[in-house]
């Protein structure tokens, strides 16, 4: 059982921290403005809530793509509410038992819980550096995204991959263990916008 509310609350305080006028700026992910990025964070944070009270909501579909047009006028607020809601639907040992629905699929519960972990991570990461705040993620939130993402990042893993994760790239040595989970998740650590 892993805890989600440090990554979780970080990445809220990360989109709280967003400007309007950064609504468009380039992010870590090609095809994504920080706005596209943004409406994606938001349905992550309603998908995965729903995943582990093991309802059957916006889980139950194929996760759609950021679209800026879809962010509300309350984003900056309603956005960070649904993250820091998200945790509690973990916290119960039961969530991580079993099976439930993400992306209209069903898998292992504890497989899901993972990847919920590491999208808030790795999601912050993206926020913070297309908006120039500052990101900290905690080590256990680092730990346990690598714990998911390592397995798949192996050769001969890519379909396992796809599409939610761009080619590995090879760590630098001596690596932080974030900059390797970035790597390991097809982002250059040393993406800037400028």
């Amino acid at each position: 059982m892993l805890n989600l509310e440090p990554a979780a609350q970080h990445l809220a305080t990360l989109v709280a921290g967003v400007r309007d006028d950064q609504l468009d700026a380039p992010t870590p992910c090609p095809d994504y403005s920080l706005g596209d990025l943004l409406d994606h964070v938001a349905g992550v944070a309603l998908a995965f809530a729903a995943a582990g009270a093991k309802e059957r909501g916006p889980n139950m579909e194929p996760p759609r793509i950021g679209d800026r047009s879809r962010l509300g006028d309350d984003w900056r607020t309603q956005i960070p509410v649904d993250l820091e809601a998200l945790p509690s639907a973990w916290r119960d040992a039961r969530a991580w038992e079993g099976n439930t629905w993400i992306a209209g699929m069903e898998m292992p519960a504890e497989t899901i819980g993972r990847v919920g972990l590491d999208e808030l991570v790795v999601h912050g990461w993206d926020v913070a550096r297309a908006s120039g705040q500052r990101f900290d993620a905690d080590p256990a939130s680092i730990a346990g995204s690598l714990e998911f993402i390592e397995p798949i990042s192996a050769p001969g893993m890519e379909a396992a991959r796809a599409p939610a994760f761009g080619d590995v790239i090879e760590p630098a040595e001596g690596a932080s263990a974030l900059d390797r989970l970035l790597a390991l998740t097809g982002r250059n650590p040393a993406w800037s916008s400028t």
